[in-house]
């Protein structure tokens, strides 16, 4: 039997999972289940649009219920007490600056389901944040992106 893939995450990231999960069952749910009824009341189910519409919707957020689910059956929490302080692991932010002189930048690396680039929080799947994982402060990494090879240097671990 094939190994299930672990979705590591924080403890944060865990709560926030929950959370979406109870709003998708207990307040999304029924609200499409709700749209479905009203839509079926105005007869023709093969030429109504609504009805195609809510039926839609309630297979994307059946969708995104088991996709949620299935993430937090295989939770991993991580737990940054276990590595060396100025090493780069999952629940960790690091500073880095790109070589020979680019102005630093900070990203919390995270689970898949935690990423928010726009909140400086990178998924550890990422090219950077796996360039970046287990290096330490004062390193120099090359890191293969898209692009091609990103030179960086780690300024800093928390």
């Amino acid at each position: 039997m094939a190994e299930e893939k672990v979705y590591p995450m924080t403890k944060d990231g865990q709560v926030k999972l929950e959370q979406e999960l109870e709003d998708l069952k207990t307040n999304q749910r029924p609200h499409v289940i709700e749209q479905i009824k009203i839509a079926r009341s105005y007869g023709d189910l093969s030429e109504n649009s609504e009805y195609k519409s809510a039926k839609n919707e309630q297979a994307l957020l059946e969708s995104r219920i088991n996709t949620v689910e299935h993430m937090l059956q295989f939770a991993q929490i991580v737990d940054d007490l276990n590595t060396d302080t100025d090493e780069v692991s999952v629940g960790k932010t690091v500073s880095f600056k790109e070589l020979p002189d680019e102005e630093p930048e900070e990203y919390q690396i995270v689970g898949a389901a935690e990423a928010d680039p726009l909140a400086g929080k990178v998924s550890n799947d990422s090219p950077i944040a796996r360039g970046l994982l287990g290096h330490k402060v004062g390193q120099k990494v090359d890191i293969e992106i898209p692009d091609g090879v990103m030179h960086v240097e780690i300024l800093s671990v928390k």
